[in-house]
């Protein structure tokens, strides 16, 4: 793994696209930070602000650095020859996705100057400071993470970054989705049987057993009904519910307060791991396909 990521870090450098990377980064939030702080003169607990509204402009430069990840690889038909190293395929993939977790920590370590200008004239929160930058970092690993597994289900670059973006852009509005979603007992029940199909759909595409599929379908409906005829309330905000646990914003809201909840910590953690997964198994079934 060590080898894959010196090799995958090292080409950050060896084009433009991480110094790229970088200096946009960097601008707009020294932009932010000018126009919060410096301009309005305001220290005082008022950095967190700077990276909350950089969130979305990390949205646009994700996809820069995840587009060629693996994307490239298949491309240019160099998969096979890294596929068929020593190494394990998880491995493989870890390396990739530290080494761009790396640059994105490296210029988001960049950027606590702009704290320690602020204490020079003032008082800062630093509990506050210290954990929206645990936050964000817990936040930009997650939204690497779902960067590579796009990168692994195309060979164009272009086709990558765009669904990339609009990934993260789907995860960025998810909280204006869920307040204009029903609520209701019924609208439950019906999220909970398109849940069960698209789970079918899952296990035939991956088994192409449609006996399989059709077993799961039948223990999902099972299980519906059973919910329904021992607490129904249970389908009361289900499709609000479920969208929640995908919202990776909300979960940083209590980090840029200062507030470091473990729960939201292994969330992270356990999101980004879950999409390593899924990119490993998609590129383990294309390889014997």
């Amino acid at each position: 793994m060590k080898a894959v990521f010196n090799k995958e870090f090292k080409s950050y450098f060896n084009s433009a696209l991480g110094y790229i990377f970088m200096a946009v980064f960097l601008l707009i939030s020294g932009i932010f930070f000018s126009l919060s702080n410096i301009i309005t003169q305001q220290p005082n607990t008022y950095f967190n602000p700077v990276l909350s509204n950089i969130t979305f402009v990390f949205l646009l430069l994700v996809p820069v650095i995840t587009m060629r990840t693996i994307a490239e690889e298949t491309h240019q038909k160099t998969d096979q020859l890294l596929y068929t190293t020593p190494i394990s395929l998880t491995e493989i993939i870890l390396g990739k996705y530290f080494a761009a977790v790396a640059l994105f920590l490296i210029t988001l370590l960049i950027t606590c100057i702009y704290p320690l200008i602020l204490s020079i004239y003032g008082t800062v929160d630093v509990w506050s400071i210290v954990g929206s930058y645990i936050g964000f970092a817990l936040l930009g690993s997650s939204f690497i993470a779902i960067g590579i597994f796009i990168s692994s289900l195309t060979d164009n670059q272009v086709v990558s970054a765009v669904g990339t973006f609009g990934a993260l852009l789907l995860i960025w509005i998810l909280g204006w989705i869920q307040q204009s979603l029903p609520t209701s007992q019924k609208s439950g029940i019906i999220f909970a049987a398109i849940l069960v199909f698209i789970i079918c759909l899952i296990v035939y595409a991956s088994t192409h057993n449609i006996y399989v599929s059709g077993i799961v379908g039948i223990a999902g409906a099972a299980v519906i009904t059973i919910i329904y005829f021992a607490k129904k309330t249970l389908f009361e905000g289900l499709t609000v519910k479920f969208l929640g646990w995908f919202s990776l914003l909300k979960r940083y809201e209590n980090f840029s307060m200062g507030i470091l909840s473990i729960s939201d910590i292994v969330y992270y953690i356990t999101f980004s791991a879950a999409f390593i997964f899924l990119t490993v198994r998609m590129i383990d079934k294309r390889r014997w396909s």
